[in-house]
């Protein structure tokens, strides 16, 4: 019986250190360059919707929503409602909502899980993956608030309630800023 504890305790132990890209001394170092308060890295993304290509400082004057996610991650699932409805509320707006899905699958991939569940984002394909390097993303949703000059106000681990009238209210804060 303490055989199979023991085991148990080391397989545990193992599986731990394994999913820890920091730990491994093997693992390439991830130089994250995208911090609060410093200017966003440009990234070049394909639309779903029309397959042109999106630069991110071409949206200097706006306010951008970039959010990292996938079809097959549970909170990036839960957070898309209220993403939705703050895309709609801001309708008009100097925002832009950029949703860079990391799916292995791909355009295919999206594509069915927006059909089956009905959801639907802006959502722009890296399939390079050279977007989430040069934001250092560690898992997904990752987010970041992008003022109207191109800096990073706000970092935003895991999932979130984009929809909530605070969360509009600061949005709408930022987008007022240097505009008299």
């Amino acid at each position: 019986m303490q055989r199979i504890i023991f085991l148990f305790i080391a397989c545990l132990f193992l599986s731990l250190t394994a999913c820890s890209r920091s730990d491994s001394p093997t693992s390439p170092k991830i130089n994250v360059v995208a911090k609060e308060k410093s200017p966003a890295p440009d990234v070049s993304v394909i639309s779903l919707a029309n397959g042109s290509t999106l630069k991110l400082s071409e949206l200097k004057g706006k306010v951008v929503l970039l959010n990292f996610w996938a079809t097959w991650c549970p909170p990036c699932r839960e957070e898309i409602p209220s993403m939705m409805k703050l895309n709609g509320v801001m309708t008009g707006k100097p925002f832009q909502m950029v949703a860079i899905s990391v799916d292995e699958g791909g355009q295919p991939a999206i594509e069915s899980f927006f059909k089956e569940s009905g959801f639907s984002l802006p959502t722009y394909l890296d399939e390079s993956g050279a977007s989430a390097k040069s934001y250092g993303i560690t898992g997904i949703p990752e987010s970041f608030i992008i003022d109207k000059e191109g800096v990073i106000v706000k970092k935003i681990i895991g999932g979130f309630a984009w929809d909530s009238p605070e969360t509009v209210s600061f949005l709408e804060s930022l987008m007022k800023q240097g505009a008299q």
